[in-house]
Formats: structure tokens, sequence, C-alpha cells
């Protein structure tokens, strides 16, 4: 009996899934390596509205008290997909359009058009997005402007800017 109920939970969020998912924002994370970013990431998407999409291989248990410590109590406002790999993620989401932060792009974050049901996709702490991640998607890549002197800005604190230009672009949906 356990079971069926357990199997009908995860079918009514992916039917869930399927009917917002050409609205709501969608952050993702390859290989995401410290648990208090993720955490803190999380907690943005629970306060915006957006699905949360983490890439394995993690560099930490989903388990981790930083992690839930980081995310507070917001756990239950958020959907969180777990993917094997990128292209696992690739697989299961088809359709919506793929934005790639990377300081190896020429173009700033805010020169793009967001459109409802994008993922924006963000690479682990210590390298970003691997080669062959942004080779698949030349002119999809935005990187947040700094001093040529700084190296990358801390990755919750990108997501959070790329996120709410995205959804100022798209008149803050479903936010008051």
């Amino acid at each position: 009996m356990r079971n069926c109920a357990f199997k009908k939970k995860i079918r009514e969020k992916w039917q869930k899934r399927c009917k917002t998912m050409n609205s709501r924002l969608n952050i993702v994370l390859v290989e995401p390596e410290i648990p208090p970013n993720t955490g803190n990431i999380a907690r943005l998407c629970a306060a915006i509205g957006a699905d949360l999409h983490l890439v394995k291989p993690l560099g930490f248990s989903i388990d981790d008290k930083h992690l839930k410590r980081a995310g507070l109590d917001y756990w239950h406002l958020v959907d969180v997909y777990l993917y094997e790999n990128f292209w696992d993620f690739e697989e299961k989401n088809p359709q919506g359009d793929r934005f790639l932060a990377t300081t190896k792009a020429s173009r700033f974050y805010n020169e793009v058009r967001y459109t409802k049901g994008c993922y924006l996709v963000f690479g682990k702490e210590t390298k970003g997005l691997s080669d062959d991640i942004r080779n698949r998607y030349p002119d999809r890549q935005i990187r947040l402007p700094m001093i040529a002197e700084a190296r990358s800005l801390n990755l919750s604190n990108s997501v959070a800017v790329v996120a709410y230009e995205a959804l100022r672009q798209l008149n803050f949906p479903g936010l008051c």
C-alpha cells in the first residue's frame, strides 16, 4: 500500500510539473560542490517559485546538514529534480530555452531575452561548465560583468542576479 501511495505522489508531481513547466523558471546546477551555495539557491527557488535541477555528481550528500541549514525551512516550497549527468537532464527536459552562465561568454546576462519556462544553467563552483556543455549552446552563453582581475562571483549570488533579471523581463510572474 505504501508503495502505491509513493508512486501516486511521484505521478502527481510529474503531472503538476508538466502543466507548469512552460511557465516556471528553472535553475540548473551542474555538479555543484558546496552545500551552503546549493541550499541558498534552493531557498531562492522557493521564494521565486522556480524549479531546481541538480545534475550529478554532487560534491555533497543531499542529506548534508549544511545544505539543509542553508535552505532553512523552505525545502517544502521547492521542487528539486536530480539527474545522473547533464545528458540525462537534457533527455528528460527536451523543451525550453537554455541560458548558460559562464565567464567565457561575450554577452552580458541582461542582453538576452528570457522566455517562460527557460533553464538557467550554472556550472560547478571551481571549474564552471565543461566545454562539451558550452559547445552545445554557443549562442546561449551569458556572463555577469566584473573587473578583469576577478575570476568569478559566488555561485548563489550569480544565480540570484540572473534569475531576477529573467523574472524582471517576464514581469515577475506569480510574485507579489
